[in-house]
């Protein structure tokens, strides 16, 4: 059984048609003249008017195939030349990456469903050239994610992010009914079903203002939204917009097929909530009405200060940030009495430093420039096994410098030992990152704890972190510390560092920390840990798990509305 696409078709029963007119003229012509009884000329204008029926269907859906494509290209262009003005700037706003992969992966398989003769060699021109690259559909589901990331982390509105604003501010052009409608069918897939319904209902609001060619139709969001209603347990709000997608197409096989399945289940609930209410099911109503309200996990309750710490809606106390100061760092190691590092302390007990200035412009040029050719998908230590896997709560790429392969590298490795007073004989290579569309990390430690595999046993575990920012974040981005209430925002050149274990060499728990998802902008970091091997003249561990200064109550953080 052969397919064919619809010009395919439409050109098919033209020559068909065609043929039929040449047929009755040819046979006309050696059995009689055509021309000589008028009666026999009559039924060729039936013909001639079927001919200019299908011509004119023909030319109508070529026409609206071509305006399609015309307003994909004009996009294309408009928005190429937005973005080589300033590519870092727009490439660091989700709202572009998400639009920029999906008119790369959907809309360019509309694009190719829709061209016929001339396909082929559209693919022989990119696809097949080693130099170009295409994001896939997993990248499309990927950047849909990430919008839906930011929009709950930083309590972002669809219709907000829908016209290309971020908190208020406009960073970007508003996405079209297109572009919603196709966030929403990746959300759909990824089986994120409210967020789902709020974008396609969104595409919904922009399809009918636009009044655009495209090639879904009003029916296919109508569909997903009656849909997403069911499958989120809103059967009412399911049969009512397939109700509506019966209105305009009553011979809708999926909407005629739904409509008596979701009118029994509405009976079905109904009858149930009766016999409740009667008391038909024995103690059902009584232990409807004595249930516990649920109460948040260890994790639910982290996430929400997370998103708080995100959002800066968090302040310290008082009694913390009274013990606070900022200074000229010069005794850690001989060299800084001569170049003395601006420090501040952004936390005491755990100590928590930044220093200000210790990564130059040419120095972040160089090490992006070596990081980049080696980019992979950051890793996560699987606490069982100590290998590198991924991980979804890990969204970022990055790479490792050695200190042999550059003196820059090499450079910065002893600024690191300048400024901590650490040795880095046991250190890790310079680990340089670069976070996706809305690229996070979600809270973590940085030491093994005792029942995971430690990093390189060898060296024993990872005693400091030294985090560079090698730019600075518009929006979003900061580092926090949920045990502590901290948040940390990227200043570009400026490190923050802090120990990861007691003095006796137990982790501390109070270093737990995360990377805040990037709202606007390209977020870069380096990070150098440093290992205990080596320590120990440098930094003597003792037999307490932590000293009696140190033996205290963290002050709980203080959340901006509540004062």
């Amino acid at each position: 059984m052969f397919v064919f696409s619809e010009p395919r078709k439409m050109a098919l029963l033209l020559r068909f048609t065609i043929s039929c007119v040449l047929l009755s003229c040819h046979w006309s012509w050696t059995n009689a003249e055509l021309f000589t009884a008028i009666s026999d000329v009559e039924p060729l204008l039936e013909t001639h008017k079927r001919i200019i029926d299908d011509l004119d269907e023909y030319i109508l859906k070529e026409e609206e195939r071509l305006n399609v494509l015309k307003r994909h290209l004009n996009i294309y262009k408009r928005e190429h030349e937005i973005a080589m003005e300033d590519i870092p700037n727009y490439l660091g706003n989700p709202i572009n990456a998400f639009t920029l992969i999906k008119r790369l992966t959907s809309d360019l398989d509309h694009i190719e469903h829709s061209i016929e003769i001339g396909t082929d060699y559209i693919k022989n021109l990119t696809v097949n050239h080693a130099d170009v690259k295409y994001p896939t559909l997993e990248d499309l589901a990927g950047a849909a994610q990430a919008l839906t990331r930011l929009q709950e982390t930083y309590y972002l509105e669809v219709s907000e992010l829908a016209e290309g604003r971020l908190n208020g501010v406009n960073y970007s052009a508003p996405m079209s009914a297109g572009d919603c409608y196709e966030l929403g069918k990746a959300l759909y897939n990824e089986k994120d079903y409210t967020n789902a319904l709020a974008w396609m209902k969104e595409a919904m609001r922009k399809y009918k203002e636009e009044n655009q060619p495209y090639l879904f139709k009003e029916i296919d969001i109508m569909e997903y939204i009656g849909f997403a209603h069911y499958l989120l347990g809103d059967v009412k709000s399911a049969l009512e917009w397939t109700k509506k997608m019966l209105s305009l197409d009553p011979k809708h096989v999926r909407a005629r097929g739904n409509v008596p399945h979701y009118n029994k289940i509405i009976s079905e609930d109904e009858e149930k909530l009766r016999r409740r209410r009667r008391g038909d099911t024995g103690n059902e109503l009584e232990e409807e009405t004595t249930q516990k309200p649920a109460t948040l996990t260890p994790y639910a309750k982290e996430r929400k200060v997370y998103e708080k710490l995100c959002r800066g809606e968090v302040d310290l106390p008082q009694e913390i940030t009274k013990t606070l100061t900022c200074r000229y760092l010069t005794e850690a190691h001989p060299f800084l009495r001569l170049a003395a590092v601006k420090m501040e302390y952004m936390y005491r007990n755990p100590d928590i430093v930044v220093f200000y200035d210790v990564l130059s412009d040419q120095e972040i040029d160089h090490i992006k420039r070596m990081a980049k050719p080696r980019f992979k998908r950051a890793t996560v230590h699987d606490p069982k096994t100590g290998e590198l896997v991924p991980a979804h709560y890990r969204i970022s790429k990055s790479g490792w410098l050695k200190d042999e392969e550059s003196s820059i590298v090499a450079r910065v490795s002893r600024r690191v030992a300048h400024f901590t007073g650490l040795s880095m004989t046991s250190a890790e290579e310079l680990q340089v990152v670069n976070y996706g569309i809305g690229g996070h990390y979600e809270p973590h430690f940085d030491f093994a704890r005792k029942q995971e595999t430690a990093f390189g046993k060898a060296n024993g575990n990872r005693i400091a972190t030294v985090l560079f920012y090698m730019s600075n974040v518009a929006q979003g981005g900061a580092t926090v510390f949920t045990e502590l209430g901290l948040s940390v925002f990227p200043v570009r050149g400026a490190a923050v560092y802090w120990l990861n274990l007691h003095p006796s060499g137990e982790g501390d728990l109070a270093t737990r920390h995360a990377a805040c998802p990037v709202l606007t902008g390209s977020k870069w970091v380096c990070n150098k840990w440093i290992h205990q091997g080596g320590q120990e003249l440098i930094h003597p561990c003792n037999l307490e798990y932590q000293p009696e200064s140190m033996r205290r109550k963290i002050p709980r953080p203080i959340p901006k509305s509540s004062r």
